[in-house]
């Protein structure tokens, strides 16, 4: 049972992998590319490359993405792994087929015409006579929501991204920087190619609500919605707290008893979790049990064992 169980993870894994990279693709060559995006990473300065010097957006990434993983195994060591290799070439493969059959034409605009008929903020199709007239907000959101996604199945499979996320992680191991510094550096020097390249101010600036966007989504897809609450009672009435929590939510949960630091005088602490559900079901009831209670209320992404999401089989 347990041997089938794995199994079934690992296809789910892949699965999430594989569309994962096809969606960062059709989020890379249908969104950020028409309107001269970068939102960061190696893809994110391939677009703007690919609008300067036309080669195809895969192109120029692999040929960025390979030096990179062979520099970072060799000075951090094999820890990318199988997956990390696999979405790599996944990704590369999904963004050659968008841009080869699908073109860099946008999804999101307001209208397409042709060169003749251009007014002004209009926005060139790269490599092309056409001209579109854009809607970047909106592009913005839908890029954000696609590539959020697109990451946050990339990173539940198991896999990481990669790419310029090397560059930052061997500054990382020099610097002792913390890591999360290094990438929004990595990744806003990036966008800022955007600003050196098109001479256009919004264009960096778009690109990083659309990363602030997608980060948002990648914890939600990673993480889930935070609709767990973890609560600490202190109580001088645990038999009622007590017989609430096991008999009108059915649940469990730890007492301790500990002493107060004002007084010194010992005190009954509670630990339960909760689903959304329950915890309005206690919150509601908190002062009829015990008007005197102290309520300590913590989100909690994920909870793990009986009762609620079962423990990983790994």
């Amino acid at each position: 049972m347990i041997q089938k169980e794995k199994i079934k993870d690992q296809v789910l894994a892949y699965v999430m992998l594989i569309v994962g990279s096809f969606l960062f693709a059709v989020g890379d060559v249908m969104f950020v590319n028409p309107y001269l995006l970068a939102p960061g990473g190696t893809y994110g300065l391939s677009n703007v490359l690919n609008t300067v010097f036309p080669w195809k957006i895969s192109y120029y990434a692999i040929c960025m993405d390979i030096p990179l993983l062979i520099v970072g195994t060799w000075i951090l060591g094999p820890k990318f792994g199988f997956k990390t290799i696999l979405s790599t070439i996944l990704i590369f493969a999904f963004t050659w087929m968008v841009e080869t059959f699908w073109g860099y034409n946008p999804v999101i605009h307001e209208g397409i015409v042709d060169a003749a008929s251009k007014l002004p903020n209009m926005v060139q199709i790269p490599h092309s006579e056409m001209f579109f007239m854009p809607d970047y907000f909106l592009n913005t959101v839908v890029a954000g929501v696609i590539y959020g996604i697109a990451i946050g199945l990339i990173f539940k499979s198991g896999a990481t991204s990669g790419g310029s996320d090397i560059i930052s992680m061997i500054i990382h191991k020099y610097t002792k920087i913390s890591l999360g510094t290094l990438v929004m550096v990595v990744d806003s020097v990036i966008t800022l190619t955007t600003l050196v390249a098109f001479k256009q101010i919004r264009l960096p600036i778009y690109s990083i609500i659309l990363i602030y966007i997608e980060g948002k989504i990648i914890d939600l897809i990673v993480e889930g919605i935070k609709s767990y609450k973890t609560v600490y009672i202190v109580t001088n009435n645990v038999d009622s707290m007590r017989n609430f929590i096991l008999n009108d939510l059915n649940r469990g949960g730890t007492l301790f008893v500990g002493k107060g630091l004002f007084e010194g005088a010992e005190r009954n602490m509670i630990y339960v979790s909760l689903d959304r559900t329950d915890f309005i079901k206690l919150k509601n009831n908190l002062h009829q049990i015990d008007p005197s209670a102290f309520v300590n209320i913590i989100d909690s992404a994920e909870i793990m064992g009986e009762g609620f999401k079962a423990l990983p089989i790994e």
